[in-house]
């Protein structure tokens, strides 16, 4: 099965609590970062895809490498092969550490990566897979799923935010829990429901 999500921010301790960007109710990033962890695997199975549209983790520690081990330890306990989407949070150098250290299992790789985006097609429609959500103009035939934002959601029906702090999980007749990948049934729900939406707004 294939699923997506973005916005993870594993370690990033300034987003816990309560507020108006992401409000993220944990005491610390450890229980934050297993919270996620374990919704996930409750969700995704081992041999499962999983396209996350960036911003991995917000960690830094003298020497860096030891944030880069921090997050290689975080991603090997998810389930899944790893599409990686480069976000403005992610840098080269944790790529570079995260190609070096990739493996393969039944046939795949753990690690895939892109600096910008992937175009790919599920049940005959296309979707861009993107960091940013973008203004993709007329263009019916194609959805942008994207993070990024956060608890924002853009005001065009073909952006969809995917990230694990989305408002438009609203749409999902059984929201995720907190970190749980999207699958793409679920995506579909949410793309003909917000169309719906966008045209009772319109």
């Amino acid at each position: 099965m294939q699923f997506v999500t973005a916005d993870t921010h594993f370690f990033h301790s300034d987003l816990l609590g309560i507020d108006d960007f992401a409000p993220r109710p944990f005491p610390d990033v450890a229980t934050m970062n297993q919270t996620i962890i374990d919704n996930w695997n409750a969700k995704v199975g081992e041999d499962d895809l999983v396209y996350h549209l960036g911003d991995i983790a917000l960690y830094f520690t003298k020497p860096a490498r030891k944030s880069d081990e921090a997050v290689l330890e975080v991603l090997n306990q998810l389930h899944g092969h790893l599409v990686l989407v480069k976000g403005n949070h992610d840098s080269r150098a944790l790529f570079k550490y995260l190609a070096a250290h990739n493996y393969e299992f039944n046939g795949r790789p753990k690690f895939e990566f892109h600096d910008v985006g992937v175009l790919m097609k599920y049940d005959h429609r296309q979707y861009y897979l993107t960091h940013y959500p973008l203004m993709l103009g007329i263009a019916p035939q194609i959805i942008n799923l994207h993070g990024h934002i956060h608890h924002y959601a853009v005001p065009v029906k073909e952006n969809i935010n995917v990230g694990v702090d989305s408002p438009e999980f609203d749409y999902l007749s059984a929201k995720p829990a907190f970190g749980a990948p999207v699958n793409f049934h679920e995506v579909e729900e949410m793309v003909e429901k917000k169309a719906v939406d966008f045209a009772k707004r319109h």
